[in-house]
Formats: C-alpha cells, sequence, structure tokens
C-alpha cells in the first residue's frame, strides 16, 4: 500500500514539473514576441512603425542627435578656376580692402620731383652760398624748417581739394604735370650752359647785399645789454638756434619756395596721392637737396649742369603726367 502511495506521489510531481515547463516555455515565447513587435528600448516605446527596422545601438542615436557631431559636407570647387583667385574673389566680396600702392606711389613721386626741381635751384644756392660764411648746421635748421612747413602747407591744401571729385582733381593735376613737363623742356632747351653760374652769382650777390643791410641795422642800434653777461648752455643753445643767420636762412628760403615750381607740384601731388607719402617724400627729397647744398654746395654749384637738370626735371613731370593713362583715378 505504501508503495502505490510512493508511487502515485512521483507520478503527480513529475506531471506538475512538466506543465510548469510548458508553461514558462510559453510566457517567455509571449514575451519575446511582444518584444518583437513593440521593440521596447531605453527611451521608450516605438511606434508600430518603426517594427522590423534593423535595432540601432543607443550610444550611435546619441551621437547622431548630438548638435556637435556635423556631418562634414565637401567644398563646392568651380572647374578652372584657381583657389588663390577664388580667395581674391571672396575678399573682395566680404569688403576686405585690395592692397594698392598709394603710398609707395606718392612717396616716389613727391620724392623724384622735388630732387629734379631742387637741385640747381634758388633755395638750394641759397643754403649754399650761406654755408659757406656761416654755420651749416645753422643754416641747415633754417632751410629745412622753412622747407618742410611749405611741404606740409602745400600737401595739405591739395588734400582739401579732395572733396572735388578724385577723377576731376586726378586728370586736372595730369594735365597741370603734363604743362609743367613741357615748359621745363622748353627752358632747357633754351638755356644756356653757364645758367647755373650765372644764378649762383646772382644769388650771391642778393645775399651779400641783405647781409650788408642787417649789419649796418646792427651797428646802429645801441647796445642795451645789461647785468654779468652769463647766460646759460641752454639759453645759449636757443640764441644759436634762433639767431639771425637761423632767421635768416629761414625766410630767404622760405619766400623763396613761395610759389616755386615745387610747392605747386607738392600741391598737385597732395591732390592725387596719399598725403602722407607726398609729406615724406617732400621731406626726404628737401633733406637731401638742402644738406647736400650745405655740405658741398660750393663744389656741387660749379659743376652742376641746370640745363641738364631742368631737362630732366622735364621728362619726370610727363613720365608721371603719361601714367594717367596706365593708372587710373582709383589705383
Amino acid at each position: 500500500m505504501q508503495v502505490i502511495l510512493t508511487v502515485m506521489v512521483l507520478a503527480l510531481t513529475t506531471f506538475a514539473g512538466q506543465a510548469g515547463s510548458t508553461d514558462s516555455r510559453s510566457v517567455s515565447r509571449q514575451s519575446l514576441e511582444s518584444r518583437r513587435l513593440l521593440r521596447i528600448d531605453d527611451t521608450g516605446v516605438l511606434p508600430d512603425s518603426a517594427v522590423g527596422e534593423k535595432p540601432v545601438d543607443p550610444l550611435a542615436k546619441q551621437l547622431v542627435k548630438s548638435p556637435d557631431v556635423q556631418q562634414h559636407q565637401p567644398e563646392e570647387k568651380v572647374v578652372g578656376v584657381d583657389s588663390a583667385s577664388v580667395s581674391l574673389t571672396k575678399m573682395s566680396e566680404a569688403g576686405v580692402a585690395k592692397p594698392t600702392l598709394g603710398f609707395t606711389h606718392g612717396f616716389v613721386a613727391s620724392l623724384s620731383m622735388i630732387i629734379v626741381s631742387e637741385l640747381g635751384d634758388k633755395t638750394f644756392f641759397i643754403a649754399a652760398i650761406m654755408a659757406m660764411t656761416h654755420s651749416r648746421f645753422t643754416v641747415l635748421m633754417g632751410a629745412i624748417a622753412a622747407l618742410f612747413a611749405m611741404t606740409f602747407l602745400s600737401a595739405m591744401v591739395g588734400y582739401a581739394t579732395t572733396v572735388i571729385p578724385r577723377a576731376l582733381t586726378y586728370y586736372i593735376s595730369s594735365a597741370l604735370f603734363a604743362v609743367f613737363g613741357l615748359k621745363m623742356l622748353r627752358e632747357g632747351w633754351v638755356m644756356s650752359e653757364d645758367e647755373g653760374k650765372e644764378e649762383y652769382e646772382e644769388v650771391q650777390a642778393d645775399l651779400k647785399r641783405r647781409e650788408d643791410e642787417i649789419e649796418k641795422q646792427s651797428m646802429s642800434t645801441p647796445d642795451v645789454e645789461s647785468g654779468t653777461g652769463f647766460r646759460s648752455p641752454g639759453r645759449r643753445f636757443l640764441s644759436g638756434i634762433l639767431s639771425t643767420v637761423f632767421l635768416q636762412s629761414l625766410t630767404l628760403t622760405f619766400l623763396a619756395e613761395w610759389g616755386d615750381r615745387s610747392q605747386i607740384a607738392t600741391i598737385i601731388l597732395g591732390a592725387r596721392e596719399d598725403v602722407f607719402g607726398v609729406m615724406l617724400g617732400g621731406f626726404l627729397g628737401h633733406f637731401l637737396c638742402t644738406g647736400l647744398a650745405v655740405v658741398g654746395g660750393r663744389f656741387v654749384a660749379q659743376r652742376i649742369s641746370v640745363r641738364t637738370v631742368t631737362l630732366l626735371g622735364g621728362v619726370v613731370f610727363l613720365i608721371f603726367a603719361l601714367s594717367a593713362l596706365w593708372f587710373g583715378p582709383g589705383e
């Protein structure tokens, strides 16, 4: 009897185990089927339209959705166009100013104009003759002060005309350069070889007459100095700079330069070229010419051919006049 009961218990236990295994397998199949249909991931339940798509890695989804990661777009290239030209085109369209030769052209034009105009000019002979009998440094400082002031004023007068349309001032100035060039060529053509020596002697006689007048005035003026006569080094230096020789060199040079060919040329250049280039070129040109006159004025005055310098100056003026046909007003 006990054996029969034991067999029945074992049979019931086996049957119950088989039924439980079948139920668990059925539940597993249903769970897999529901997951396959609904595709539940860590972000939620996807719509039914996503059923059947290939599963996507969540990390890959985050990388795709991130705004920092952008797909590289290849640059569009124009066939037959150089990359440098494309860059220049983009720079022009972006409003970047294209490099110009305004400063350099104004500097070279002013420097060359001053040199060919001042060599053998009246201001050149004034500095040369005064440096023979007076302090070279004082004469140089007086002449340079006058010439620098004249150059600055002339360039600014020319720059003030920029309120007029640039094209108009550009071609008018070019026409004036042509007139000056032709005039200088004509003067040089009819000029004698001894023109420089004659002008040198004329300036020398004029300066001698002025110095005699100043000496007579100083002799007729009574001496009213008082005190011990001791002067500080700074006062002696200032009196040496602002001496009669300095003032004479300054005034004579300024008056001789007023209305001169070089002044008119500087005004014209200030109207059509870069004003800073014109001023710097004028300063350097005047310094070179005046320095040459002060250091070796007599030798240069006796050896230089004013006729040759005048003809050369006419050619230079004509070259800059004809440059208007090559360079436009905007260059």
